[in-house]
């Protein structure tokens, strides 16, 4: 096992990795920007490095300045999170090129993965249903023009190296079609730096339901169950659940065959997450996350299993430590993503927090890294805590959640407890009633 383990991100994933690390007896290095310096995961790691000024481009995503935070500290591997350089198949070679060991997939499934129209034919290798689209980038808007006509309208506009939700533009017609081409291009361009786009048909009211996964390189591969990713606001994930209320058991045991099988012919290793948009009883695959996901302490919550150890152990060389069998998936599990936002228009809300008191009890889990006196920064992605719950049932889980939700105090910036405790009392989300779509409609309802 590692010694020591760098943790190159921020923020509550950094702090939710340092304390599995020290659970496992591995010291840590946090390396931070110098707006991150009272950060709580700074605060707790074993060594610290400043590794630049507030922008990420100086610090988070500055691989020069990581790698030598890890070799000046004697770091042993360096643990990605999610978000910054978490899919980036360039930093996750050069680690292992100095020595080194990067503890999630090889740069080759990262770089495969991560070029969507590639990870669509290996799906299709691999013996799962994608949603069709143009086999190839568009090049131009007579290009895409052709592929709409060929797919039939509606159809999404996709960044082909993008993820997150960015540079996606649905368009209705050839003249939505000629207005969004080149919005979605340039807003891929700014993710990505790559402005490639396909295109795909547009499902009219699908899940977004996606299946965690462990695999260790040695032909051992699990999953953790199914997550609903639905409830989203400009692609961007709100609230997850699992198990999804809206598969039956015939469903969701075909659902894990084709996972589990898709990466085991893929010879995948370290924690995975294969993302399937579900309509008619079709699940579509959309895309694999190479990482580990925002939403994963559900899975955890449902499973008893610790993915970020799992990780660990994995990177490590440790084959995993039991079959299928021995995984047993009880109760039901949602998770908040808590944002510092105006829970009306979603402007960010940096600044100092004058109040804090995290929800507690049988059942609740909160990750952040949040506390009294800490201040928010304006430079990062918005995401503060993550509330988590659990019941033997979804009615058990979502009465605790709507209970955590009244308790949990952030005085001094605006967040979007508010907005959900508005899902949590609505009729149709507590049937499970609702699509990926269905987020914008409520947004737009006058109560």
């Amino acid at each position: 096992m590692f010694d020591k383990v760098l943790i190159a991100n921020r923020g509550e994933i950094a702090l939710r990795i340092h304390r599995a690390c020290h659970e496992m007896g591995i010291r840590t290095v946090a390396v931070h920007s110098t707006a991150d310096s009272h950060a709580m995961h700074v605060r707790l790691a074993d060594e610290t490095v400043c590794i630049g000024p507030p922008p990420a481009l100086g610090s988070y995503l500055n691989i020069p300045a990581i790698l030598s935070a890890a070799t000046i500290t004697g770091a042993d591997a360096i643990h990605p999170g999610l978000g910054f350089l978490a899919e980036n198949a360039d930093f996750a070679e050069a680690v292992e090129e100095h020595g080194f060991t990067f503890i999630g997939p090889s740069p080759e499934h990262i770089r495969l993965m991560g070029d969507k129209l590639r990870a669509k034919a290996e799906a299709t290798r691999l013996g799962l249903t994608v949603v069709p689209g143009s086999p190839e980038a568009v090049r131009d808007i007579a290009d895409a023009a052709a592929g709409a006509r060929a797919l039939g309208y509606p159809v999404l506009l996709k960044a082909a190296a993008g993820g997150g939700g960015r540079g996606i533009k649905p368009a209705r017609d050839a003249a939505e079609l000629a207005r969004m081409l080149p919005l979605a291009q340039a807003e891929a361009r700014a993710a990505f730096g790559d402005d490639a786009i396909y295109l795909e048909r547009f499902l009219d009211r699908p899940r977004h339901i996606e299946v965690q996964l462990l695999g260790d390189g040695q032909g051992g591969m699990i999953h953790l169950g199914e997550r609903d990713c639905s409830l989203q606001r400009a692609h961007q994930k709100l609230l997850e659940e699992t198990p999804s209320p809206a598969l039956d058991p015939p469903g969701r045991e075909r659902l894990f065959e084709l996972a589990v099988a898709a990466l085991r012919q893929l010879g995948y290793k370290n924690a995975g997450t294969i993302e399937f948009l579900y309509e008619d009883g079709a699940f579509y695959f959309i895309e694999m996350n190479t990482r580990l996901q925002v939403e994963h302490p559900i899975s955890e919550m449902i499973s008893g299993v610790d993915i970020v150890k799992e990780q660990l152990r994995i990177a490590a060389g440790a084959p995993l430590g039991y079959r299928q069998n021995d995984i047993a998936l009880r109760g039901h599990a949602i998770e908040c993503r808590i944002n510092a936002e105006d829970p009306a228009d979603f402007r960010p809300s940096p600044g100092r927090v004058s109040e804090y008191h995290a929800p507690g009890g049988f059942g609740v889990r909160v990750d952040s890294a949040l506390y009294q006196g800490y201040e928010v920064p304006p430079f990062y992605d918005s995401l503060v805590a993550k509330l988590i719950v659990h019941g033997w049932s979804r009615e058990e889980c979502v009465m605790r959640l709507r209970r955590a939700l009244a308790e949990y105090v952030v005085g001094g910036i605006e967040t979007t407890i508010p907005l959900h405790q508005r899902l949590v009392d609505d009729p149709e989300f507590r049937r499970g009633a609702y699509d990926i779509r269905w987020l914008e409609r409520f947004l737009t309802r006058r109560d």
